[in-house]
């Protein structure tokens, strides 16, 4: 029988659900963005090898939160147009709640929420399931990384259509011939993608607008380049490059 939950019932109820995930874990909420509670969890869940989805409608992950979640194989994040719904489910369990992922472990909200349990109501349970897997299919699979970072600074300049584009998550992209994105980049020279952007900027191919990286006169004169995509947009460079190089 489905069981109703007050917001400490739901917080509760809702990190037993993902501790006690052992072959898959859905969390659907419209922001991704992450409590220090959450990502221990995720991170466990990740060491276990459980695979995890993530879909979100919005992200406000700070860029040593995006670099943080790039290094969690089993996890998977996927973007859905005007995402509305939270809902939380294992194998056994599902939450449908009004709590959104990033308000985990908190109580300054009134949530209320429905725990169904597999066992005792499979047919409700069997329908929440297959619409997540609905939302799943929908949505456009990403890979989080630091060519996304969301420019959350006010009154920053006027920006230009392709940097705006990367407001919105998009995928990593692929590489052109003799080109490499630039996570690709990092593996090739045995760095993070996080410490390879960093030290882009301290070169000067790239620049911080806000919290936004953009690329510079220096970065275009040495083969870098931005590309746009519908969901965001990322950076290729030549093959070979290194920031100190040009």
């Amino acid at each position: 029988m489905a069981k109703f939950l007050n917001t400490s019932a739901t917080n509760y109820f809702l990190e037993e659900l993902i501790k006690d995930a052992k072959d898959r874990l859905i969390l659907i909420s419209p922001y991704l963005k992450l409590n220090d509670r959450m990502k221990e969890l995720l991170a466990d869940k990740n060491r276990l090898k459980i695979d995890v989805r993530m879909v979100y409608g919005k992200s406000e992950l700070q860029p040593q939160e995006i670099s943080w979640l790039k290094e969690l194989t089993y996890i998977r994040t996927s973007f859905c147009k005007n995402l509305h719904a939270k809902c939380y489910l294992n194998e056994e369990l599902c939450i449908i709640t009004s709590l959104n992922l990033y308000e985990f472990s908190q109580v300054n909200n009134n949530e209320m929420g429905i725990l169904l349990r597999r066992s005792d109501d499979a047919e409700l349970y069997r329908d929440a399931y297959e619409e997540a897997q609905r939302i799943i299919r929908i949505s456009d699979e990403v890979r989080i990384s630091m060519e996304r970072v969301v420019d959350s600074t006010k009154d920053a300049p006027a920006r230009s259509k392709d940097e705006k584009a990367a407001e919105v998550p998009g995928d990593e992209g692929e590489e052109s011939p003799g080109r490499l994105t630039t996570s690709k980049l990092a593996t090739n020279l045995g760095l993070k993608t996080a410490e390879l952007m960093s030290k882009l900027v301290q070169s000067g191919h790239l620049e911080l607008r806000g919290s936004k990286p953009l690329l510079t006169d220096k970065g275009k004169q040495a083969g870098g380049e931005w590309r746009g995509s519908k969901f965001g947009g990322y950076f290729l460079w030549p093959e070979g490059f290194t920031p100190g190089s040009a």
